[in-house]
């Protein structure tokens, strides 16, 4: 991997362009780092407030002669935050298996009872299209293949695909109300 912190400077001089492309090349990364928390959190917000949060302390992160030092920073912050929604929404904390828990076998093996699974199949199927075919490649994939690559396969830009990915995650939790799960445990609070 290249040494992100190239962009370093230019990111602490306020550069958008150089933040970008720093989140260009971390993002896989971050979002690998995530994945045994995958059904315990929204990973996405983790990843939102994350790179919020390295644009902010970025001018005060020093290089310490190792590569990647704000990616690490990135890592580890990642991680805090979702221990941290964890616990607040009072769940297990997935298993220890090194920073980057990557084996997609491992996060659903406390996978929910026959019924709700069967109910979130009904709903699954009931979504539009686009929002199914993006969350269908996120599932398949297990958290191994970039968003970007992702989008890229079924014909979206990645904003669109990430839209989508929200949208599909807005209408399960819909459909799952009205069929009387209280979803408000695996998707945060009911929207209003």
């Amino acid at each position: 991997m290249i040494d992100l912190d190239d962009q370093l400077a230019a990111i602490v001089a306020g550069d958008p362009d150089a933040f970008g492309r720093w989140v260009a090349g971390a993002e896989h990364e971050l979002r690998a780092s995530l994945v045994s928390f995958a059904a315990t959190v929204d990973s996405e917000v983790i990843v939102q407030e994350t790179l919020l949060r390295m644009w902010q302390v970025a001018p005060r992160v020093e290089r310490d002669g190792r590569r990647n030092a704000l990616l690490r920073l990135a890592l580890r912050s990642a991680r805090n935050l979702a221990i941290d929604h964890t616990r607040r929404l009072r769940r297990e904390l997935p298993l220890e298996g090194g920073d980057h828990d990557s084996d997609p076998a491992l996060v659903f093996t406390d996978a929910p009872d026959p019924l709700l699974r069967e109910l979130i199949a009904v709903c699954h199927e009931g979504l539009p299209p686009q929002p199914a075919a993006a969350l269908r490649a996120r599932i398949s994939e297990g958290g191994a293949t970039h968003d970007r690559d992702l989008a890229e396969r079924i014909g979206m830009t990645l904003n669109t695909f990430l839209k989508n990915i929200g949208r599909a995650r807005v209408l399960l939790a819909e459909c799952l109300r009205g069929r009387g799960v209280d979803v408000g445990e695996y998707f945060g609070r009911a929207p209003r």
